[in-house]
């Protein structure tokens, strides 16, 4: 993939939808769970953060670098991801602050 995210989005492959259930059902497509998890495929630099005052002014402004990593296998938020389309393949587009965790 070629695309570079900017600040501190993350680009992520959802996991494949569990297509049967335990007991061995077959679960439609339209009926299927999108994944909320997945593997990290690109990741932008980092965001700027403020530092305000006790009066709510702005301190001082600092780069703060993202800390997932290629390869990492998140948990992401349900309604905090974006969904696109490139080249007949879905992609997952998330923030930084909406990764729950990795997987160790």
């Amino acid at each position: 993939m070629s695309v570079k995210p900017l600040w501190d989005w993350i680009v992520v492959e959802p996991n494949a939808a569990e297509a049967k259930t335990s007991g061995g059902l077959f679960i439609p497509d339209s009926a299927q769970e999108k994944p909320e998890q997945g593997r990290v495929i690109a990741v932008g630099e980092g965001k700027f953060v403020e530092e305000k005052d006790k009066n709510g002014k702005t301190k001082e402004k600092r780069f703060v670098k993202t800390t997932v990593q290629l390869g990492d296998h998140i948990v992401y938020e349900k309604y905090g991801a974006r969904r696109v389309s490139v080249d007949h393949r879905e992609w997952v587009l998330v923030r930084e602050e909406d990764v729950l965790g990795r997987f160790a």
